[in-house]
């Protein structure tokens, strides 16, 4: 049994999800990324500690969330209702809150835990063609926890997602996680490497060289995707750029994901500054200018095969 401190956190467990892969799958979403991306719609899975998230929706303003905090960390008149500075995420907020808005982010689970839950749906699984998608967060930066739960998987046979932001140590990834993964959902998202630096707050060069060298090697399928945002990567600039790495690189086709606004709200919801990015998810017809134009780039690079996400 791993220690504690040695876990990685688990912010959900999404069950019967048919998003994330072939036929009926589970997905584990791990907390911890080394990316930070101004555009993430999932900010409550960067950091890989536990985080209070509060929302003023689904707040009742009782007051009970104020009178438990040890730290005085609460205030009800507050707008984003705890003052993080004096907040050290204890929790006993949440467990007093009788609604959602208080919301305690992250959970530990032995690999033997998570294993159990997963294997639940098993059936499930082998009818529909599915299995377990591993996503985050970057599951990658925790190659001992995740080698062990897809040896566990694996002695079941599970068909195994892997999705990543493709930032990590190569080597240690081919050993230890790449032998029990049957499909890699490899993001791209910017190919200028000061633009990528400016909103994804890494260097791209480990991404591009990794994804070679996994198209190269040809030890499990490899599928990239390019997440849509207006004005960041939903440029020709951008969009043409990548196409001319995955055909270089020898991709055979590419997804494209469209803008998901949702981390706004987190970002909110979590006392962090709110980013300057756009508010409202695509409409139909920028979306379908955005499909026209990267069909026509498509056409001008090579024939490589398209999947458009709506």
């Amino acid at each position: 049994m791993l220690q504690r401190s040695k876990l990685p956190l688990i912010v959900d467990i999404k069950r019967n999800s048919l998003e994330d892969g072939p036929g009926i799958r589970s997905v584990v979403f791990f907390k911890g990324c080394p990316l930070r991306c101004m555009f993430c719609h999932s900010l409550e899975t960067q950091e890989p500690w536990v985080e209070i998230a509060f929302s003023s929706k689904e707040c009742i303003k009782c007051g009970k969330c104020a009178d438990t905090c040890p730290n005085g960390a609460i205030d009800v008149d507050f707008l984003g209702r705890i003052h993080r500075d004096k907040c050290v995420r204890c929790g006993e907020c949440t467990i007093t809150c009788p609604g959602n808005g208080l919301r305690l982010i992250g959970t530990y689970y032995q690999v033997e835990a998570l294993t159990e839950i997963l294997l639940r749906d098993l059936s499930y699984y082998r009818y529909s063609g599915g299995g377990v998608t591993l996503s985050g967060g970057e599951c990658t930066i925790y190659p001992d926890y995740v080698g062990s739960l897809l040896i566990s998987l694996k002695a079941k046979a599970v068909h195994i997602v892997l999705e990543t932001s493709g930032y990590f140590e190569y080597n240690t990834f081919k050993q230890k996680i790449l032998p029990y993964i049957d499909l890699v959902y490899y993001d791209i998202k910017i190919a200028d490497p000061r633009a990528h630096n400016k909103y994804i707050g890494k260097p791209n060069q480990r991404i591009l060289k990794n994804f070679c060298r996994l198209i190269k090697e040809k030890r499990v399928e490899v599928r990239p995707r390019i997440p849509l945002v207006p004005g960041i990567t939903a440029t020709r600039e951008n969009l043409s750029a990548i196409v001319g790495f995955l055909c270089e690189a020898g991709a055979d086709d590419v997804t494209l994901l469209p803008y998901n606004p949702m981390g706004i709200e987190m970002a909110v919801n979590l006392g962090r500054q709110k980013p300057h990015i756009p508010e409202g998810f695509m409409k139909p017809d920028e979306e379908r200018e955005v499909y026209s134009m990267f069909r026509t780039i498509l056409g001008e690079k090579k024939k490589m095969g398209a999947v458009l996400v709506s």
